[in-house]
């Protein structure tokens, strides 16, 4: 077991070194200067712009500041943000549990509705079942996730008033009032990976259900109810857990524009007006987060992965 979790780690270390690399190279791709966002359209001349970059340190050469941005990062310190001087860490704090929270819900949702539906099409394989849960996952599939936030949003918050027209609430506030914002956006987040697992939730428990010790359980007059629940859909978790990862991955992308559709107070939506306004700190900080999440995350499903199934793990 510390050989597997050992293994995993090793790789997850260049992982987060490339991923830092590229944070801190590519934010620089974004046209426009900082500190002439800072100074605003007054007519700010070359000088001024110089004297605020001088001040921000943005004159110093790029590998400079990358080795000292790398160094401040390893101490959990993301740099402070060039619009109001705050720590890039508490802003991201501050914003942080929305987002969690956001793809919390929307993996409940694609669990559930993907395991759901592809236990049903596993079951009934080569079946009307099985053909109207393939076209309905294909369908969910190619649906734009922020185009059916919209629609849920135009029916049941507009037209039927039954949602709530400001979907974040903290949890510590109010659970009752968290819990019954997150249902649509949940919905809309949701409803793409959970074409992803029922997929593969399907294959496996269709490959589960036709191989020998199913037969041979049947056989036995074992009834196949218990089969399908005791038996073949513990062996089809196996690969729906490694493609939970992807999931989750799929998830936190697909936030960041959900976050504005429900007008969600998160990182995504901070990130979009880092973006904006040129604050290379704030965004190289969040987009760092977030891949660390994801890669987290990725270490979590693998050694677990490696755990249920023992041909995975390090000879």
């Amino acid at each position: 077991m510390l050989k597997l979790i050992g293994t995993r780690l090793l790789f997850v270390i260049p992982q987060l070194l490339i991923v830092s690399v590229l944070v801190f190279f590519m934010v620089y791709l974004i046209p426009g200067s900082a500190a002439a966002m800072i100074l605003g359209d007054t007519g700010a001349t070359p000088d001024d712009i110089a004297r605020v970059e001088a001040e921000l340190g943005l004159d110093r050469p790029v590998l400079v500041r990358l080795v000292d941005w790398l160094g401040l990062a390893v101490q959990g310190d993301l740099g402070t943000s060039l619009q109001n001087g705050r720590p890039v860490v508490d802003l991201i704090a501050a914003r942080l549990p929305a987002t969690l929270s956001l793809v919390g819900a929307g993996l409940v949702v694609a669990m559930l509705i993907g395991i759901g539906l592809g236990v049903l099409a596993g079951t009934h394989s080569r079946r009307p079942i099985d053909r109207g849960v393939t076209a309905f996952t294909s369908f969910m599939q190619s649906v734009p996730e922020f185009w059916l936030g919209l629609l849920l949003v135009l029916v049941f918050v507009i037209q039927l008033g039954v949602a709530p027209v400001v979907a974040w609430v903290p949890p510590e506030s109010d659970v009752w009032g968290w819990l019954r914002g997150l249902i649509l956006p949940a919905l809309a987040l949701g409803a793409g990976a959970s074409a992803l697992i029922a997929r593969q939730t399907r294959t496996a428990m269709a490959a589960s259900l036709s191989s020998r010790y199913a037969d041979m359980l049947t056989a036995a007059g074992v009834p196949r109810r218990r089969i399908i629940w005791s038996y073949s859909l513990k062996n089809a978790l196996v690969p729906v857990l490694a493609s939970s990862a992807l999931a989750v991955s799929i998830l936190f992308g697909t936030s960041l524009v959900m976050e504005r559709v429900f007008a969600f107070p998160g990182v995504g939506t901070m990130l979009l007006e880092s973006v904006i306004s040129k604050d290379f700190p704030v965004v190289q900080g969040t987009v760092l987060v977030v891949a660390v999440l994801i890669i987290a995350v990725n270490l979590v499903v693998d050694i677990c992965y490696g755990i249920i199934n023992p041909k995975a793990r390090p000879q």
